[in-house]
């Protein structure tokens, strides 16, 4: 490929052109701003599936006329308006209709009860076992037999309601160095935790599957306290 080909791929040699890119992607960028603004979102800290869509439209109807002189500004704003006015719209009616705030947003999904995780035989395929161990750690949690209640919210953030230091239990561990299977020859006795859902067992034996979810993969369950 000849030198000046390769000059070409970065450069046309339109001056112009070049001012003119940086000047709408001011007015675009400063547009986003205030339509965000506009929207009421003070942060985007933790977000819904339905605000997330309502960025990924004003990003995509921004990002174009900011490089694209055959785009007039005044179409982006068009679309600004437009998605604004729907999510302005959609935001009322969830205020108005449990209906509609449940299909919008969801509802709120319990991940562990009373000290294991809430799987069964209905879900266990699509439980996302790494992610809530990941989502758990972040909480300071060590292990399952800490947490009573812990609830994943329509914003991704979880909520978590622990026993009481004298109510606590032993519970599946949550970080790597404790987390290993057990490798089985023959029934063995103490406190272990299902590799998947946090059933404790005390007394298991090869091929032995967890009552809850099938599975026959176990580890030793720990009652560390709070650190």
């Amino acid at each position: 490929m000849a030198l000046t080909s390769i000059f070409g791929m970065f450069f046309d040699g339109e001056w112009d052109f070049l001012l003119e890119i940086i000047l709408r992607s001011l007015v675009m960028f400063l547009l986003i701003l205030v339509m965000l603004r506009i929207s009421g979102r003070r942060g985007v800290r933790q977000l819904t599936l339905f605000e997330v869509a309502i960025i990924l439209g004003l990003g995509s109807a921004a990002g174009d006329p900011m490089f694209q002189e055959d785009l007039p500004i005044v179409h982006a704003i068009l679309v600004f308006l437009t998605v604004i006015l729907l999510y302005k719209g959609i935001t009322w009616l969830s205020a108005k209709s449990a209906f509609v705030n449940k299909l919008m947003e969801g509802d709120p999904l319990v991940i562990v009860r009373n000290g294991t995780f809430a799987v069964t035989e209905d879900n266990v395929d699509n439980f996302s076992k790494m992610e809530f161990f990941a989502e758990l750690r972040n909480e300071s949690v060590e292990h399952l037999g800490q947490v009573r209640t812990a609830v994943l919210e329509i914003d991704g953030s979880i909520s978590i309601i622990r026993y009481a230091p004298k109510e606590l239990r032993y519970g599946l561990p949550l970080f790597p160095d404790d987390y290993k299977e057990i490798q089985l020859t023959e029934q063995i006795t103490g406190h272990f935790a299902c590799m998947l859902c946090g059933q404790i067992e005390t007394v298991i034996r090869p091929n032995f599957k967890c009552p809850t979810c099938g599975r026959c993969q176990w580890t030793n369950a720990i009652r560390t306290e709070y650190h």
